[in-house]
C-alpha cells in the first residue's frame, strides 16, 4: 500500500494544527499497517516512517520552545533504533550542559517543561529525563537498563557536539563481558515473569522467551562489544551463519508484524496476544479455517478458534526459532568475549564424537550430525549419563538447529535411534531434562513424529494453560517426581504406588503419548492409543507392556470422569469401573497417569478435594480387584462400627447416636464416611436432645475441609422444595464455591446435607470462615422471603473470546429409580445458584451434586428425584430452563 508522505509543517502553525497534522499523518501509516498482506515480508520501513515522522514532529516542537543550543534532543531505547510501533512511548533524553542547573534556573526548567507539555499536547507520548552526560554516566553504571536505552541512543536536535561525547563516553564506560552478563541474567528474570515458555496461551510477543526482546538483546550485546550492528555485521564477524540470518530477518519480521498490528486493533499499546485479540488478528493475516460440518453458533465459534489455532502455532514457531538462535549467539558472543585463552582451551573427551566444555557438551566436529545421524540421539543419552554436563555448547546447538534436515524419515526408521530413544526414557535421571532439551531443539517432534503436530497446539478447553506440547512434557515430569524419594512429601500415596512399580519408563511413554492425538480431530484418546501401538510395535516393546500402556493412554481420562462425576457410594460404580481396568496393575498405572494429567493442566485445576476422590475410587477399587465383592450391608456395619469407636472419644452418653440413626437409611450410611457419621452424630444428637419432641430443628455446623482444603459444612433443618437454591445462594453471596453436596432426607422430613467448599481466603483463617457460616446461614435457611435474584455473573475474557457451547443431558440410572443430569457451560457467578432455583421451581429433589471447575468451564453432574421428571413434557421443560440459565438468556423468576 503506498502512503502518503507527511504534510510539511511550517513552523508558524500552532498548537492545535499542529496536532491534527500528525494524528493525518499517523493514521495514514497505521492503515498502511493494518492494510499489509499476511505474507508481508517486514513491517520495518512502515515503522521507520512512523519514527521519521515523530522525528520531524519533535524537532519542529523543540524548535517553537525556545531552549538554549546548548541543550540537546537524543532519542533513546526503541525510538532510538528508529523502530516506533504504533503506540509504543516515545523514550527522549534532554542533555543539559554539565553546568546546568534546572532547580535553579526558572528559565531552563520553564522552557524543558513547556517543551515537554506541547509534546504531550500534539498528542506524543512522552517518556522523558533530563540529565547531564555525568548524570547519564552515573545512572548507566548504576542500571543495566538505563546503560541499553543510552546504547541505542540517536541524536535528534541541539548541541550534536555533546550527543557525541556522551557516546564517546559511554563507550569507553561499558565492559563488553559484565554487559553480555547482565544482560543474559536480566533476561532470565524477565523469562521467569513469563513461566519460562514461549508457549502461553497469551504470550508477549515482545517479552516473553521467543519474544522480540530477545532479538534485540542479541544485537544490545553485539553493539557493546563492537561486534555489529546487523545480523549481517554478525555473519560477516563468523558469529552467525547465513541461514541462521535468514532465520532470524524472517521470524524478526513476524514478530514486528504480530506486534504492529496489535497495537492497530486494541488502538493502544498491548503486546500480548489477548484472547480478544488473536481471531482479529488471524483474519487480518488472512488466516481462514475451512468450515466444519454443520452450521449454528458452535461451528461458528469453532472456526473461529480454528483460525486462532494457526496464527497462534505460527508465532509459537517463530518464537520456538528465536529462543534456539538466541541461545546460539549468546553463547558464542560470550565466548568470543571470553578470550582466545578458554577458546582455546580443548574439551575433555567423553568419547569420539562428544567432549565436556567447561560443563557443556561440545560436538567434535561441526558436521558431526551429517556424517552420523544416530549422533544427534547420542547427544541426549550423554548429557543424562555423563555427570557434571549441565547443557549443550553453543557448537553442539548450532550444529543441531543446522542438522534439522537429516532427521527425515530414515533416520526415524534406523534401529540403532529406536534403540537410543528408548534408552534415553529407561535412565535413572535427567528424563524431564532431556526431554524438554529435545524439544527445544526441535529433535523430538522431528524423531517422534505424532508429537511434532502437538507442538504450539493450542487447548481452548479453558483450564490448560499450556500448549499441547507443553502439557505433554509437563505431565511427564510429573510422572518422573512420583519415582523421586526427594519429591516424595508432594504426593505421598503416588510415591508409596510408584515405589512397588517395576517398569517407570513404561508410564513415561503413557505420559507423552496421552495428548498426542489432540488437534487433529477425532477423539485424541483414541488417536494416541492407535500411534502408541505403532511406536510399541516399532521399539520392540513386549506385549504386555504394550497392551498397558495402550490401555493407559485409550483410558486416560476415565478415572477423573467416574471420581468426578458419578456416586463413589454406588456400588455397581465401582463394580463397572473394577471391570474396565481388570487388574491392579493397570489401576495404578492409571491412577499415577491421572494424578499427573490434572496436575500438569494448570496450577489452579487440582486441589485437596479431587485428590480425596481419586484415592478413594483407587482404595476401593482394589478392594474389589483384591476379591473382596462389594457388600453395602458389611460396609454399612463395618462404617457404624468405627463411627462408634470415633464416638466413643468424646464421651458421649450411651445409646446417644440412636435418636439420630433412627431417622436414617442405608443410603445415608452408604454415602458418608465414618469420620463423618461420627461428626453429624456427635452435634446432631445433642441438638435433638435438647429439641421438644417433634419440634423441627436448624443446626448448621462447619469445620476444616478432611480433603486439606476448605471447609465441610453440615445443615440440618426441615426439609423445603427452595433448600438446595437458599444454600447455594449463602455460599454464592459468602464467596464460597461448592465443590460437592451430598442431600440427604430423614425419616421425619428433615434434611441432612453435607456440603465441601473453598473459598480463596488463605486455609489459616478458618476459624473466622466457619463462624462466618454457623452464624450466616440459619437465618437464610429459615428465611420466608421469595428467593432473592443471583448477582452479577460476570463473564471472563477468556469465556467471552472462546464460549463453551451449553450441553444439558437427562438421563435415568440403571434401575430408574434416579435420574442422573449432566451440566456443561461457561462459569460465571452465581451459575449454581441459578441452576438450584431451577430445580425448586420444577420440585426437583437433589441427592447428589458433583461440581467440577475446570479453568472457566463447569462440568456439574446431579443425581435428582422428583415426579415431574416421568413426564415428558416437564423433562423437556426443565432441560430448557437450564439451557437458558447456562446460556444466561434472561427468564422469568430467577
Amino acid at each position: 500500500m503506498r502512503v502518503p508522505a507527511p504534510t510539511p509543517i511550517p513552523q508558524s502553525d500552532d498548537i492545535a494544527a499542529l496536532r491534527q497534522r500528525y494524528r493525518d499523518d499517523k493514521q495514514a501509516l497505521l492503515q498502511a499497517i493494518a492494510g499489509l498482506s499476511g505474507r508481508a515480508r517486514s513491517v520495518a520501513p512502515l515503522l521507520r516512517r512512523l519514527s521519521r515522522l515523530t522525528d520531524r514532529t519533535l524537532r519542529t516542537l523543540w524548535r517553537r520552545a525556545g531552549l538554549p543550543a546548548s541543550l540537546t534532543l537524543v532519542a533513546v531505547g526503541g525510538y532510538g533504533r528508529g523502530e516506533l510501533f504504533p503506540f509504543s512511548d516515545i523514550d527522549v533524553l534532554v542533555l543539559l550542559p554539565d553546568d546546568a542547573k534546572p532547580e535553579a534556573d526558572a528559565g531552563l526548567r520553564q522552557a524543558v517543561e513547556r517543551f515537554i507539555g506541547h509534546c504531550w499536547d500534539v498528542g506524543l507520548e512522552l517518556g522523558s529525563s533530563v540529565r547531564t552526560v555525568a548524570e547519564c554516566l552515573r545512572e548507566a553504571g548504576a542500571d543495566i537498563s538505563v546503560q541499553t536505552a543510552l546504547l541505542e541512543s540517536r541524536w535528534l536536535a541541539g548541541d550534536r557536539h555533546r550527543f557525541v561525547v556522551l557516546g564517546q563516553a559511554l563507550a569507553d564506560q561499558i565492559d563488553p563481558l559484565a554487559f553480555c552478563r547482565a544482560k543474559q541474567f536480566e533476561m532470565q528474570q524477565r523469562h521467569q515473569r513469563y513461566e519460562n515458555t514461549p508457549y502461553a496461551l497469551e504470550p508477549n510477543c515482545k517479552e516473553s522467551p521467543g519474544g522480540l526482546r530477545d532479538l534485540q538483546v542479541i544485537l544490545w550485546v553485539a553493539k557493546a562489544a563492537g561486534l555489529g550492528h546487523t545480523w549481517d555485521e554478525l555473519a560477516q564477524r563468523g558469529l552467525a551463519t547465513a541461514h541462521e540470518v535468514r532465520q532470524l530477518k524472517s521470524n524478526e519480521a513476524l514478530l514486528s508484524l504480530i506486534r504492529a498490528r496489535l497495537h492497530v486493533l486494541a488502538r493502544r499499546r498491548e503486546d500480548r496476544l489477548v484472547f480478544d485479540l488473536q481471531t482479529p488478528l488471524a483474519a487480518a493475516f488472512g488466516i481462514e479455517a475451512p468450515a466444519p460440518a454443520g452450521n449454528g453458533r458452535e461451528h461458528s465459534a469453532r472456526r473461529a478458534r480454528m483460525a486462532s489455532e494457526r496464527l497462534m502455532r505460527r508465532y509459537y514457531w517463530a518464537a520456538k526459532a528465536v529462543t534456539q538462535l538466541n541461545q546460539v549467539l549468546l553463547l558464542n558472543i560470550q565466548e568470543r568475549l571470553e578470550g582466545d585463552a578458554h577458546r582455546l582451551d580443548p574439551p575433555r573427551p567423553i568419547n569420539a564424537r562428544f567432549g565436556d566444555k567447561g560443563g557443556l557438551l561440545e560436538v567434535a566436529h561441526d558436521d558431526l550430525y551429517w556424517r552420523h545421524p544416530q549422533a544427534i540421539l547420542e547427544t541426549f543419552l550423554l548429557y543424562q549419563q555423563v555427570p557434571g554436563i549441565k547443557g549443550l555448547s553453543a557448537r553442539t546447538l548450532r550444529a543441531l538447529y543446522n542438522a534439522r534436515p537429516v532427521m527425515n524419515a530414515a533416520f526415524r526408521r534406523d534401529p540403532v535411534n529406536r534403540r537410543t530413544f528408548l534408552q534415553i526414557l529407561q535412565q535413572p535421571q535427567g528424563i524431564t531434562h532431556a526431554f524438554r532439551l529435545m524439544n527445544q531443539t526441535s529433535v523430538l517432534g522431528r524423531y517422534l513424529w505424532p508429537f511434532r503436530n502437538a507442538v504450539g497446539q493450542m487447548q481452548h478447553d479453558l483450564f490448560h494453560v499450556y500448549t499441547v506440547d507443553q502439557h505433554i512434557l509437563m505431565v511427564l515430569r510429573n510422572m518422573r517426581r512420583f519415582f523421586m524419594p526427594e519429591h516424595a512429601h508432594e504426593y505421598p500415596f503416588c510415591s508409596q504406588l510408584a515405589a512397588g512399580w517395576d517398569k517407570p519408563w513404561v508410564l513415561y511413554v503413557a505420559a507423552l503419548f496421552h495428548d498426542i492425538g489432540k488437534g487433529r480431530g477425532g477423539d485424541h484418546s483414541l488417536l494416541g492409543a492407535r500411534d502408541v501401538l505403532t511406536f510399541a510395535r516399532q521399539h520392540g516393546i513386549a506385549r504386555e507392556d504394550a497392551a498397558l500402556i495402550h490401555f493407559l493412554v485409550e483410558q486416560h481420562l476415565t478415572m477423573s470422569q467416574v471420581a468426578q462425576k458419578q456416586d463413589l457410594s454406588d456400588p455397581a460404580v465401582i463394580q463397572a469401573f473394577a471391570e474396565r481396568v481388570r487388574d491392579e496393575r493397570r489401576l495404578t498405572g492409571l491412577y499415577l497417569l491421572t494424578v499427573a494429567d490434572i496436575r500438569g493442566t494448570s496450577p489452579k485445576v487440582w486441589n485437596g478435594w479431587k485428590a480425596k476422590l481419586l484415592e478413594d475410587l483407587y482404595r476401593a477399587t482394589a478392594r474389589v480387584l483384591g476379591g473382596s465383592a462389594p457388600d453395602p450391608h458389611a460396609e454399612v456395619e463395618a462404617r457404624k462400627r468405627e463411627a462408634l469407636a470415633l464416638l466413643a472419644l468424646h464421651a458421649l452418653p450411651h445409646q446417644a447416636h440412636q435418636a439420630l440413626w433412627s431417622r436414617l437409611d442405608v443410603g445415608y450410611f452408604m454415602r458418608h464416611s465414618a469420620d463423618e457419621i461420627a461428626w453429624h452424630t456427635r452435634h446432631l444428637s445433642r441438638a435433638l436432645a435438647q429439641a421438644a419432641p417433634d419440634a423441627p430443628v436448624t443446626l448448621v455446623r462447619a469445620r476444616p475441609s478432611p480433603a486439606g482444603e476448605g471447609l465441610q459444612v453440615l445443615v440440618y433443618t426441615p426439609d423445603r422444595s427452595d433448600l438446595f437454591a437458599r444454600i447455594c445462594g449463602f455460599f454464592d453471596r459468602s464467596g464460597f464455591s461448592i465443590l460437592d453436596a451430598k442431600i440427604h432426607t430423614t425419616a421425619d422430613g428433615h434434611a441432612l446435607d453435607t456440603f465441601q467448599v473453598a473459598t480463596e481466603t488463605p486455609t489459616e483463617h478458618h476459624r473466622e470462615l466457619v463462624g462466618l457460616v454457623e452464624s450466616g446461614l440459619p437465618p437464610a435457611l429459615d428465611s420466608a422471603a421469595p428467593l432473592p435474584p443471583p448477582g452479577s455473573g460476570r463473564v471472563s475474557r477468556r469465556v467471552r473470546s472462546f464460549p463453551v457451547v451449553p450441553r444439558v443431558q437427562l438421563q435415568p440410572d440403571e434401575r430408574g429409580q434416579r435420574w442422573l443430569l449432566s451440566l456443561s457451560a461457561s462459569d460465571r457467578r452465581g451459575l449454581l445458584y441459578r441452576i438450584a432455583a431451577v430445580f425448586a421451581r420444577h420440585q426437583v429433589q437433589l441427592q447428589l451434586a458433583k461440581v467440577t471447575t475446570l479453568g472457566e468451564r463447569v462440568e456439574d453432574t446431579f443425581l435428582i428425584t422428583g415426579p415431574t421428571l416421568h413426564v415428558a413434557r416437564e423433562q423437556a421443560q426443565l432441560t430448557q430452563d437450564l439451557l437458558a440459565v447456562l446460556d444466561d438468556t434472561p427468564h422469568n423468576g430467577v
